[in-house]
């Protein structure tokens, strides 16, 4: 028994990701009505913004907001997201009819992503700097928001946007869940400093919350892939880039941030990305072929976390 709970706890993550795929493909197979499918498709839509809410508000809930401050590797990981961004979009501009344009779209949104809000939770667990990681966070949110709407509709005219409407759209859309757990975690410290040490003291609570909203996400993410209409060569193409695009991401974040002594952080802060952004950025500002990239890549970000709290985990016993 102690092997079965050992193993379960070194692969608490792929297991989790699984139990949400197979969850969709259980969920279709049961033959529901139209109905029941949108109807769990609304809760889903709205489970998952609280779950953030919750993981984000405890998380805060252990940081001091005064002591947060922004650091030199932030502005490096911040203009080489946006420059990156930018040259892509320049590829993508030469290939606007070729099917090769949406693989570049999909590696595109991947490297300009904002950090995931659950990445807080991860940095904890890994022993990071999670000050570090939320002033990024913050930072890297008002870049996309800044540069996405100004790339975006010169690589897809179509949608007729104009700079200050998309930055309205993305700013409405990303803001609240990251300003309002942030807020009212500072409002508890301020005036309710005992439910703040009751909100602590429960160990390990938004990693779990974490856990159950990775596999809600999973099943969404399956959803996504399942119903995109993608050719096999162009599956494949995505996903031999959002792999690039992952493993890039973790090992510049890393090597910038140990530069500066917040080795754990940096990779997670560039690595960590917030998948769900980048789903609805494709199906809000390009084409919904491209959502497939944020399936994918949660499919490999995912799987290095697992792999990097199996290794803290055993490094500590």
């Amino acid at each position: 028994m102690s092997r079965v709970i050992g193993f379960v706890k070194d692969w608490a993550l792929p297991i989790v990701m699984g139990v949400g795929v197979l969850a969709y493909f259980l969920f279709s197979a049961a033959g529901f009505s139209a109905e029941t499918r949108q109807l769990a498709s609304s809760v889903v839509g709205v489970v998952q913004p609280l779950l953030l809410f919750a993981m984000l508000y405890i998380s805060f809930c252990k940081i001091d907001p005064s002591k947060i401050r922004f650091c030199r590797w932030h502005l490096w990981l911040a203009l080489i997201q946006s420059g990156a961004f930018v040259a892509m979009a320049v590829v993508a501009c030469l290939l606007r009819w070729s099917e090769w344009s949406i693989i570049v779209e999909g590696a595109m949104v991947c490297l300009i992503c904002p950090t995931a809000t659950a990445a807080v939770v991860v940095t904890d667990k890994l022993g990071g700097n999670t000050l570090s990681l939320v002033g990024y966070t913050i930072l890297i949110n008002i870049v996309t928001a800044l540069v996405v709407p100004a790339v975006v509709p010169v690589v897809n005219p179509g949608i007729g946007m104009n700079f200050a409407h998309s930055f309205f759209i993305i700013i409405k859309q990303v803001f609240p869940l990251l300003v309002f757990p942030f807020a009212l975690a500072w409002i508890t410290r301020l005036f309710f400093p005992r439910f703040l040490q009751m909100v602590v003291s429960v160990r390990d609570l938004a990693f779990y919350l974490w856990m159950f909203s990775l596999a809600l996400a999973m099943a969404v993410t399956t959803r996504a892939i399942v119903n995109s209409r993608i050719s096999l060569l162009c599956f494949a193409g995505m996903l031999a880039a959002t792999l690039v695009c992952c493993a890039l991401q973790f090992w510049l974040g890393k090597r910038i941030g140990g530069h500066y002594g917040d080795r754990i952080s940096g990779g997670q802060a560039m690595g960590q990305k917030n998948t769900v952004f980048i789903i609805w950025v494709a199906y809000t500002f390009m084409n919904p072929v491209v959502a497939v990239a944020g399936g994918l890549y949660s499919l490999w970000h995912n799987f290095v976390n697992s792999y990097q709290l199996y290794k803290r985990r055993h490094r500590k016993s």
